[in-house]
């Protein structure tokens, strides 16, 4: 499965679902399905599809993703009800993110994550990645900044969180982005060449890796990392 988070429709975000589908039913040789979660209606709707590629009326592809969003997924706030289903929570947090209540959400998450590192550190970290990946520089991104900020969940694990939020060393915070952008490939299945890996760890510009973090969120394939002239400073 891929997860998009989409919070406004985008032209042309069409083209970059389907190349998801196909490299990753190519890489995998598994079936593949798209969810998108959208914070609105409006970009609910556009975003069912179905999205068509091909030319002179030959349909070549057609996407169809399967869409939540404040309509169709609940709020979970409630402690037991988030440990019973945490991915559901997790997508909840992702649908209600303009809503005055993913700050309950959210909380009631990060309580629940903070539980779980005691018996599954791995899959509360992935969690917490997920979450500060895809919900961004939004205003529920800096509050699970926040929620992150209180606890070193993770001591000693060389984690994005310790090494960008908690440590703050110049060293250790750009090591830190670099896995961050690693990362945000991996959950969103891009394959990335060893040339690309290779220059994004060996990066110790701050203000370079921070555009490549953000562009790591949309971009359709690793080189576009370094698009728009990056590359030449």
């Amino acid at each position: 499965m891929n997860v998009e988070s989409q919070s406004v429709k985008v032209a042309g975000k069409e083209r970059s679902w389907a190349y998801y589908v196909s490299y990753l039913q190519a890489k995998y040789k598994l079936p593949v399905l798209l969810l998108v979660v959208c914070q609105d209606q409006a970009t609910a709707k556009w975003a069912v599809g179905p999205f068509e590629c091909g030319t002179r009326g030959w349909t070549a592809l057609r996407v169809y993703p399967l869409v939540a969003g404040p309509d169709n997924l609940p709020v979970i706030t409630d402690f037991r009800t988030v440990a019973k289903n945490l991915p559901l929570a997790v997508l909840s947090a992702l649908a209600h993110a303009r809503s005055p209540d993913c700050d309950a959400i959210l909380e009631a998450i990060g309580n629940v994550l903070q539980k779980l590192r005691e018996t599954d550190p791995d899959t509360a970290e992935y969690f917490f990645d997920f979450l500060e990946v895809t919900l961004g520089k939004t205003p529920a991104g800096m509050k699970w900044k926040d929620i992150m900020s209180f606890v070193s969940y993770f001591p000693g694990r060389g984690t994005v969180r310790e090494t960008a939020y908690l440590e703050g060393q110049a060293k250790g915070e750009a090591k830190g982005k670099a896995e961050g952008i690693l990362f945000v490939m991996d959950v969103r299945g891009i394959s990335v060449p060893a040339e690309v890996r290779e220059r994004i760890t060996s990066c110790t510009d701050l203000d370079r890796i921070d555009i490549w973090l953000e562009r790591s969120r949309t971009v359709a394939c690793a080189e576009d990392l370094f698009a728009e002239g990056s590359d030449s400073d």
